[in-house]
């Protein structure tokens, strides 16, 4: 049934497609109808900035932006789920159509710019989830936010996603914001950081508890800005790094259909850009904080690869689009 269902989706228009299955995922998870596709939690259980993760297997962000399927995506054996990017505000994201399918190399592009309905909102889906395992929330910026004030904004999130969060994400690297990605370097990335930082510091003590924060980083990076990057990292105490975002880069894509639309490309393409900054990200870190590898990974030996490069957990995405839930269940029990 979940191959037949995932070839049908594939056939339709992407972003048609990812709705009807965000609404149905929403509407049968706390049914019987979950079966359909419910495979078994793996365990095999790690622990990450003092998280307890069942199996080291989750789901990136972006495919449940507002946090409405959580327990249908727990259902599937993921060890955790990360939801948004969420925004203040709520917004619409970009114009349409603005997610394009490359099957020839298993890839999309997407331009989506972070709609979503708004913090508020993906707050009261997250304190209706039954799903026990961790589950991260990804923050971002409103587009029409300047980027000077872009720290008030992650503050915002930051306030009143804290209590509810295994860990949160900071997005600083979706390409599908105006500015976004110049709050990777040098001074703008230091004074998002420690600004972060004392926040963090105020809410577990008015809170009670601790909350790791986690930056998002690009795969686009020359290899001083990597080494930058996690000098800003360790100096700013932050708990961990997810590598990588979507890439510019359409060098793996050339003369394909849709190669040439606006946006992050994701998929297989990406695979090698990714493990090759999670390596030297994990020599500049030195394990002084942990990496979460994310992009191109779409089997068990890509998977290994990014662990064996210095990840303490992985994410999938778009692999999970073009191969469905089994794939979870696959990777876990190559691990």
């Amino acid at each position: 049934m979940q191959s037949i269902a995932q070839k049908i989706l594939l056939q339709c228009e992407p972003e048609n497609s990812h709705d009807f299955a965000i609404k149905w995922l929403h509407r049968t998870q706390h049914t019987p109808l979950k079966w359909l596709y419910s495979n078994e939690t793996i365990a095999k259980p790690v622990k990450v900035a003092g998280i307890s993760f069942p199996n080291p297997v989750g789901l990136a962000a972006g495919l449940d932006k507002n946090g409405e399927c959580i327990d249908a995506f727990g259902s599937m054996g993921f060890g955790f789920v990360e939801v948004g990017t969420v925004t203040p505000r709520p917004q619409p994201g970009n114009p349409k159509p603005r997610i394009f399918r490359l099957p020839e190399k298993h890839a999309i592009i997407n331009r989506m710019g972070f709609n979503n309905q708004g913090v508020d909102h993906l707050v009261s889906q997250v304190k209706a989830s039954k799903f026990t395992g961790p589950i991260g929330i990804n923050i971002g910026k409103n587009k029409d936010t300047e980027e000077a004030d872009a720290l008030s904004d992650y503050l915002i999130c930051l306030n009143k996603v804290y209590p509810y969060a295994s860990y949160i994400t900071v997005n600083i690297s979706s390409p599908n914001t105006p500015g976004l990605r110049n709050l990777q370097y040098g001074e703008a990335l230091d004074k998002l950081l420690n600004g972060l930082k004392q926040a963090q510091d105020k809410l577990c003590q008015s809170h009670g508890k601790y909350v790791p924060l986690f930056i998002k980083i690009a795969p686009d990076l020359a290899d001083n800005e990597i080494d930058s990057i996690a000098r800003s990292l360790i100096n700013s105490k932050m708990d961990g790094v997810i590598a990588t975002n979507t890439t510019l880069s359409r060098d793996a894509v050339q003369g394909l259909k849709h190669a040439d639309e606006a946006g992050g490309l994701s998929g297989e393409v990406l695979t090698e850009m990714s493990l090759d900054v999670t390596r030297k990200l994990s020599t500049a870190l030195d394990r002084a904080i942990p990496i979460i590898g994310v992009g191109g990974i779409h089997d068990a030996q890509t998977a290994k690869d990014r662990l064996a490069a210095g990840a303490s957990l992985i994410q999938i995405y778009s692999s999970f689009i073009y191969q469905g839930p089994k794939l979870v269940k696959d990777i876990v029990k190559a691990l």
